[in-house]
């Protein structure tokens, strides 16, 4: 199973065909991805199921389905067991962004961290888990695919939100404000924290 978010509701791709409560059943290879997205948007649905018999091919069959926008980001934690988080659009997220000519997904991620926050330093601890997210840039729908990993620093420096991003704050977050924080958050991002 895998969840692509359309805002804060999800767009599960299963192999499982449940009774409709809340939520709608599609099958993937039929389906118009555009009214799926914005009924999802514009109705009172939680999530919608699109589903195929095939496990292994769900996610490779979803992903044709829009064009892909590949970024890196990340979770960063300093010496105090703290987070980095930017505010943009009104909501704290995590540091990402689209990856650069031919830099490897890693090499992404550390430079949109430091870009985005002015945090320097940063070592590559583990890989988290990709999320994906569906957004509209000059009235199309893309798919953006987030490849996560986990880093930490020993920056002691000033933080430098990237302005030209609609970035208006970075701050590390200890565990009582990041919970905090999760409650004005996207749904992808609390399934990273």
């Amino acid at each position: 199973m895998f969840e692509i978010f359309v805002g804060d509701k999800p767009i599960i791709l299963t192999t499982l065909v449940e009774p409709e409560i809340d939520f709608k059943n599609y099958l993937l290879k039929t389906v118009n991805i555009g009214k799926t997205i914005k009924e999802l948007e514009n109705t009172k649905l939680k999530s919608v199921k699109l589903i195929d018999q095939n496990e292994n091919k769900l996610l490779k069959k979803f992903l044709k389905l829009l064009p892909n926008v590949i970024a890196g980001g990340g979770k960063v934690y300093n010496d105090k067991g703290e987070i980095l988080f930017i505010f943009r659009n009104g909501r704290w997220d995590l540091p990402k962004g689209k990856i650069d000519g031919n830099e490897s997904i890693e090499e992404t991620a550390i430079r949109e961290v430091t870009e985005e926050t002015g945090v320097a330093g940063l070592k590559l601890v583990k890989p988290l888990q990709t999320t994906y997210h569906i957004f509209k840039r000059n009235g199309r729908h893309r798919i953006k695919v987030t490849y996560w990993y986990e880093m930490k620093t020993n920056f002691k420096g000033e933080l430098y939100p990237q302005e030209e991003e609609g970035i208006t704050k970075v701050e590390w977050l200890d565990q009582a404000r990041v919970a905090e924080a999760m409650r004005n958050s996207y749904a992808n991002i609390r399934a990273l924290v």
